[in-house]
């Protein structure tokens, strides 16, 4: 399937209304830019290796909190395990900010335009910290009662209230930074965020440890020091993206027109990173329901699935960075010009279902017998087995995914993602409404919840990407 998708027939130039004033023009920007050979590959390479260090630092300021906070008692880590939910989804549905922008940066940068791929990021970083504020002022007012309704009560909501509420202020600096990664992602750059990231995740790891323990903060140290940690990050993006303005001569101030733009194809691919929730939140439901041993077996394989998607993941911003520079720096108007941007997403694919291949088969064979690492249930083992059978299988699957994703998202094809993703969400639900009636627990009922995730929900997803790209309208999504 991902083979013939990627090579179907894409219609003639009818089909590709290109405006006037493209910025693409033969022998222009496309010349300097292979999209063919082993110099492509480096480049794939070279965008992919250090965005999976980045992906894999990220969760560490989270691991470090919850390893010093452990030793605080039950019921701090409990509160700071509840909070964290809710800053985590709140970021999550916030991730539109980078993905906005690496696109829309790398576009103007394939044209030449480094001055207005520049101004796109201004905007970009001038709307994270609008929107930052706004939800650390929301949060400030909401944050206790949402916590009791999701069921923090006693201590446990304290330490949970008091975990949130000084995140909040990190909250502003954690959108910023998004949105910064964004910008050098669009300006082909995955070192630099590679470095700020380990740099921030050891200095969080000392400064929650220093004030949770040295100025006996508790819980608040925690959520103090990472706070702290983010600002410094965020501050570092903006003096080095500051001195870039002022080397191009753009104005640090933004216009509304500037930040609706991002609004608007933000809107859009949050509703694309909503519909991804709910389906992982509903199967988590369906799981739940089946009894305490398949819960923890999911947790198990999530975790896994989760590690194997952070290298899909770099592959889709590698993705994301030269389809956004390749479309930037072509006519598409020319022939030429458009297979020349097939030939890069075939390529990407090429790399993404080689992955997928490679780690389904180490899964397969490995997985399964890895269960002790992190259980001394028998049964939990056992249904951790089959259930990574299943992902190991549906691999190839979730890379091709992944990858044009990547594809789509640089392309600035952000409302058909969109709208998409709840096609995929509604062709989703009724297989996980059948899993939680006729699958049964045990062995069976993971065995169908992974079908039916891996499978059919990644199916769904898979058509609905590859039928878009047949054409070539999606390649005209930004024009």
């Amino acid at each position: 399937m991902p083979s013939s998708s990627a090579n179907t027939s894409h219609g003639d130039a009818a089909d590709v209304p290109v405006p006037d004033g493209h910025p693409g023009t033969p022998g222009g920007p496309a010349a300097s830019s292979p999209s063919s050979g082993p110099g492509l590959n480096r480049q794939i390479l070279a965008l992919a290796v250090p965005a999976f260090g980045a992906l894999i630092a990220e969760p560490l300021f989270l691991l470090a909190d919850s390893a010093i906070i452990g030793h605080l008692g039950t019921a701090q880590l409990a509160g700071v395990g509840i909070a964290s939910t809710v800053v985590q989804t709140v970021v999550g549905l916030m991730v539109f900010l980078a993905y906005s922008t690496t696109p829309a940066v790398a576009r103007h940068l394939g044209a030449g335009r480094m001055g207005e791929a520049l101004r796109v990021g201004r905007d970009g970083l001038w709307t994270a910290a609008g929107l930052g504020v706004v939800l650390a002022a929301v949060g400030a007012v909401v944050m206790r009662p949402l916590l009791r309704a999701m069921g923090a009560q006693g201590e446990v909501l304290d330490h949970a209230t008091s975990y949130a509420l000084w995140s909040l202020p990190g909250l502003v600096a954690m959108l910023v930074v998004l949105a910064a990664v964004g910008v050098l992602r669009g300006l082909q750059d995955t070192t630099t965020p590679l470095v700020v990231a380990g740099v921030g995740a050891a200095v969080n790891a000392g400064l929650n440890l220093a004030l949770v323990y040295g100025a006996d903060l508790g819980v608040a140290g925690a959520a103090i020091g990472t706070s702290l940690t983010q600002w410094g990050m965020a501050l570092t993006y903006l003096v080095m993206l500051g001195r870039r303005l002022r080397a191009e001569g753009v104005a640090a101030r933004t216009s509304w027109a500037g930040i609706r733009a991002h609004l608007t194809v933000g809107s859009w691919l949050m509703l694309r990173t909503l519909s991804l929730r709910v389906a992982i939140l509903l199967t988590v439901v369906v799981a739940t329901a089946q009894g305490a041993e398949n819960l923890a077996a999911y947790q198990l394989t999530m975790t896994i699935f989760n590690f194997l998607a952070f290298a899909l993941d770099a592959l889709a911003i590698a993705a994301q960075a030269l389809l956004g520079k390749e479309l930037g720096a072509r006519d598409l108007r020319r022939d030429e010009d458009r297979e020349a941007v097939r030939l890069l997403m075939r390529r990407l694919l090429r790399w993404g279902l080689g992955f997928g291949v490679v780690t389904g088969l180490l899964v397969g064979v490995l997985g399964p017998r890895l269960g002790f690492l992190f259980t001394d249930s028998q049964d939990v083992q056992a249904l951790f087995g089959v259930s990574l059978l299943v992902v190991a299988v549906g691999q190839p699957l979730a890379a091709f995914v992944f990858v044009l994703d990547g594809v789509l998202i640089g392309a600035g094809d952000a409302r058909y993602l969109a709208l998409a993703g709840v096609v995929n969400l509604a062709v989703y639900l009724p297989l996980l409404w059948a899993v939680g009636q006729w699958g049964g627990s045990g062995a069976a009922g993971a065995v169908w919840l992974w079908l039916a995730y891996a499978g059919g929900y990644t199916g769904a997803r898979a058509a609905t990407l590859g039928w878009r790209i047949r054409g070539s309208r999606w390649m005209l999504a930004m024009a």
